[in-house]
């Protein structure tokens, strides 16, 4: 993908060896570290219109999770632990440590944001200062609200199913099953506010046969053992240690969970959140007031 355009100038390329992956990432700007997580069905991309402003204030780590974008797309297991948020929450902490940053803050979007919290949950060490998610609810709560899902949330069920049924289905024609969930995710319903170089990078990346498959393997993990590592840690009271921000598109026009703040709170010691007039892709479709909100939250900490 070395063709693609650099839409980050001034950013440092590095890759990083974890555990269980090889992890690209985008290194720049200065100050206390801020770890930037996308969602599918995109890339460390979709930052790119916040990223300028956010480096005159933080160090930035913009990595793509293991499976996505440039990452490597390691093989996955019958229980689907590879793809876990854990695992998958597990690199980016070793990414943080492999960088010197014993503490550090996360703002989080789509699956993204599961990473983000499932790692806050987990953070014994309590490393993460604060954490910014955006437009999610908890996986557990998403699969108990089965109202919306035969339209809105259709494609958790869907990518959930067996190896090899999604991934054939996406394979006969990957670009229009990006774009048909970017434009029905937006607020505008079309592609209008993605800029024509990331759409380049996401088009490449989920042509890839291994990443639409490992795409999949994220939500079948959803289905099975991350909705099982939230309910324990629902079960057993336990709730993010740092505070919380959620934010949520008010426009989006399907698959919208409303009531964010009341689901959160369950899960969170100290929350806030607002939403902001966009659809499902916030950093891209309104960047200004996702950064109005992001910023007073992110250097409080």
């Amino acid at each position: 993908m070395s063709a693609l355009p650099d839409l980050f100038p001034g950013f440092e390329v590095h890759s990083f060896k974890t555990t269980g992956a090889e992890i690209f990432a985008r290194l720049g700007g200065s100050g206390p570290p801020l770890l930037l997580l996308h969602g599918y069905p995109q890339t460390h991309v979709m930052w790119h219109k916040l990223a300028g402003e956010l480096a005159q204030h933080f160090s930035l780590v913009i990595p793509d999770l293991r499976g996505y974008g440039q990452s490597s797309c390691p093989q996955s297991d019958a229980e689907h632990l590879t793809y876990s948020k854990r695992a998958m929450g597990a690199d980016m902490a070793e990414v943080m440590t492999a960088l010197g940053h014993d503490e550090f803050a996360v703002a989080s979007h789509d699956r993204g944001g599961r990473v983000g919290y499932r790692m806050a949950l987990d953070d014994k060490q309590r490393r993460i200062t604060r954490l910014a998610v955006l437009d999610i609810v908890p996986t557990w709560f998403v699969w108990q609200e089965t109202a919306h899902i035969a339209l809105g949330k259709f494609h958790w069920p869907f990518l959930a199913q067996p190896s090899p049924l999604p991934e054939k289905m996406i394979g006969a024609n990957p670009v229009l099953w990006l774009e048909h969930l970017m434009a029905a995710w937006s607020g505008a319903g079309d592609l209008s506010a993605f800029a024509d170089p990331a759409m380049e990078h996401y088009r490449a990346a989920i042509s890839q046969p291994e990443r639409i498959h490992t795409g999949c393997e994220d939500y079948r993990a959803g289905a099975t053992c991350d909705t099982a590592f939230d309910a324990i840690d629902r079960e057993a009271g336990h709730k993010i240690a740092c505070p919380v921000l959620a934010l949520w598109g008010e426009s989006r026009k399907k698959g919208f969970v409303s009531g964010s703040l009341d689901i959160w709170r369950e899960w969170c010691r100290e929350l806030s959140g607002e939403p902001v007039a966009s659809g499902h892709f916030l950093p891209e479709e309104n960047p200004q007031d996702t950064l109005k909100a992001l910023l007073p939250f992110l250097k409080a900490g």
